[in-house]
């Protein structure tokens, strides 16, 4: 499958136009339809991404050491154990049904000290593998921080709406990476980004399309 480059690097080599520009570096990936819907009518990402964003959506965790999560989205999109760790973001240290019972190290928790399932996150996943990250909210700089002295510079982080806003406001996140399918879906849908706002500036890196479908890439400046 060829992508058209609208901007940026003049090459078909999708591994060179997503390498990431520095290490350690945290990039967050989602799908939207033209009106701005993150999901369809089921509330799944999965009922609006198509076959184009799947080569990149593949290609963006080839790329990565790790992949972050939060819990809802896991629940809600049925992740399951993969290649990479997968690191669940919980203030309430839910581990989702389907990512229990993986390989020691598969699935990470970052939650906080005051999460009533705590110890239970310990208990199936291993006391190592649960980041306690702050008293009351997760600290998403210090998960950083704590995911790189493990090895795992290289994050991709797949949502949902409020972790990506709660990355960006925390100054965690570097790249924006953005899927506009040719969709339109109405109804109440969230969007990419949820919760108090924010005001960050991006910068175009690259901008792909392929049938009809726009990928790109932003750096976040603030």
């Amino acid at each position: 499958m060829s992508f058209r480059v609208l901007v940026g690097p003049d090459t078909d080599d999708l591994a060179a136009l997503y390498a990431a520009p520095a290490d350690p570096w945290l990039r967050v990936n989602m799908v939207t339809t033209l009106d701005g819907a993150a999901a369809g009518a089921d509330d799944r990402s999965g009922s609006i991404n198509n076959a184009v964003d799947k080569v990149v959506f593949d290609q963006l965790r080839a790329l990565a050491d790790a992949i972050v999560v939060g819990a809802g989205t896991a629940r809600a999109e049925g992740y399951a154990p993969v290649e990479r760790p997968t690191v669940v973001v919980s203030r309430r240290a839910d581990v989702p049904e389907r990512l229990r019972g993986g390989a020691p190290g598969a699935v990470l928790v970052a939650t906080c000290a005051s999460a009533e399932h705590l110890a239970e996150a310990r208990d199936l996943l291993g006391a190592e593998h649960v980041l306690v990250l702050g008293e009351g909210e997760v600290d998403l700089r210090r998960m950083r921080a704590e995911l790189g002295a493990r090895g795992l510079t290289q994050l991709l982080a797949e949502g949902g709406p409020h972790l990506l806003r709660d990355l960006v406001a925390a100054g965690a996140a570097d790249e924006i990476c953005v899927t506009i399918v040719p969709l339109l879906v109405a109804g109440e849908q969230p969007r990419i980004a949820q919760g108090p706002p924010v005001d960050v500036p991006l910068e175009l890196l690259t901008l792909l399309e392929r049938e009809g479908t726009l990928l790109g890439r932003w750096r976040v400046r603030g």
